[in-house]
């Protein structure tokens, strides 16, 4: 036993060694198979355990289900009778309500039917007016061209702007404080000449306006044409404001500013937005362009000086009136002083009245009543009116 089998590194193994190491060893597999029999029936026991369990579990719930499906039998056959019920209910409801929208519905189409009718006839009756309104558009049309006529002939638009010209000096300045067509000491004929008060020199008003100018400016499509149309009405208006300077400025004679009359709004505006250079341009040359409001209210600042102009030449006479004025209210106050010292005597001789009024009423009294005694003295001296009436009313109570 004491036989040396073989070397382990440098250690000698035994017989003896071997065989105590194989028995362990042995020993040692023997106690693993052992441990792995056991856990596998303990693994087999676990399973057998948790099958029996989940069969019991299933059989409960196969029982749940049956129960389950009898209550819900039994509900479904409830329900069932009980939409029975509700759909019959609903049956009737659902008729009684078409019964009435069909009522309803009858109803509201007879009054549809009512007010279509009205609105047929109010819009005929509005088809008729749109009737008149277009026939006087149209009549406004055939004015609009003839006035387009008018604008188109050159003369015809001059007679025009001189005609609104005119009508405005005309509404707003006395007749001999303008002339129309005056002639200057040149031969030139201005189309309105303004007098100012206390200056000879009329103020001169040209009524004549390149408007074809304008026009074509307003009508350029391209940017070559409103270069050129721009360059024209400048040309245009410089040329125009030249030839007032050259014809109605005469010294002496004329004052030294002129009035341009445009006879629109819009060109006005236009002209101001566009062409400043050349507005300015003409009032350096002292010409104003005015156009028709601007023109009534150059008109409305000289009427204000014609009437304070003429106010200062009736000053005069109007001192002399309030003068007479002055007597005529002095003559008043004194013969209202004269009728207060009537009126004054009158209140008077009425408180002497209502005295001997009153004295002869208490005699009346006493012979009455029969007493003779000596009277009550009265004052004989005059009360006032006030007192005399309230000895009235005591002798009257």
């Amino acid at each position: 036993m004491n036989e040396i089998l073989f070397m382990l590194g440098n250690r000698p193994v035994r017989a003896s060694e071997a065989l105590f190491l194989l028995s362990a060893l042995a020993l040692a597999v023997l106690l693993a198979v052992a441990i792995l029999l056991w856990r596998g029936g303990r693994k087999r026991h676990i399973e057998a355990t948790e099958q029996a369990m989940r069969a019991e579990e299933l059989e409960q719930r196969i029982a749940e289900l049956a129960r389950i499906q009898s209550e819900s039998s039994g509900r479904m056959q409830t329900l069932t009778e009980v939409l029975g019920g509700r759909q019959s209910e609903l049956a009737r409801v659902v008729t009684e309500r078409l019964d009435t929208v069909s009522h309803r519905l009858g109803e509201g189409m007879a009054n549809s039917a009512n007010a279509t009718a009205q609105s047929l006839n109010q819009l005929n009756e509005r088809l008729a007016v749109v009737d008149a309104a277009q026939g006087r558009l149209a009549e406004l049309s055939q004015h609009m061209v003839s006035l387009k006529d008018v604008l188109a002939n050159k003369q015809a638009r001059g007679a025009f702007g001189q005609g609104r010209m005119e009508s405005i000096v005309a509404d707003g300045l006395p007749k001999d404080a303008y002339a129309f067509q005056y002639t200057l000491s040149n031969g030139r004929r201005p189309d309105c000449a303004i007098f100012l008060p206390g200056d000879e020199r009329p103020l001169l008003v040209d009524a004549k306006f390149p408007l074809e100018s304008i026009t074509a400016f307003r009508e350029a499509k391209s940017e070559e044409a409103f270069r050129v149309t721009s360059q024209r009405l400048r040309q245009d208006i410089s040329k125009h404001v030249s030839d007032i300077v050259e014809r109605y400025f005469v010294p002496g004679e004329t004052q030294d500013m002129a009035l341009m009359f445009v006879p629109s709004e819009s060109v006005y505006a236009e002209l101001h937005e566009n062409f400043d250079d050349v507005v300015q341009k003409a009032f350096r040359a002292r010409v104003m362009l005015v156009s028709p409001s601007l023109l009534m209210l150059a008109i409305q600042v000289v009427q204000s000086i014609v009437k304070d102009a003429r106010m200062r030449e009736q000053s005069e006479v109007i001192q002399k009136e309030v003068g007479k004025l002055m007597e005529d209210v002095g003559r008043l106050r004194d013969r209202a002083m004269k009728l207060q010292t009537h009126f004054a005597q009158a209140s008077d001789d009425v408180a002497g009245v209502l005295i001997s009024a009153d004295k002869v009423a208490r005699r009346g009294a006493q012979i009455e009543a029969l007493e003779f005694s000596a009277p009550e003295a009265i004052p004989e001296k005059p009360v006032p009116v006030q007192a005399a009436f309230k000895l009235k009313l005591g002798a009257a109570e």
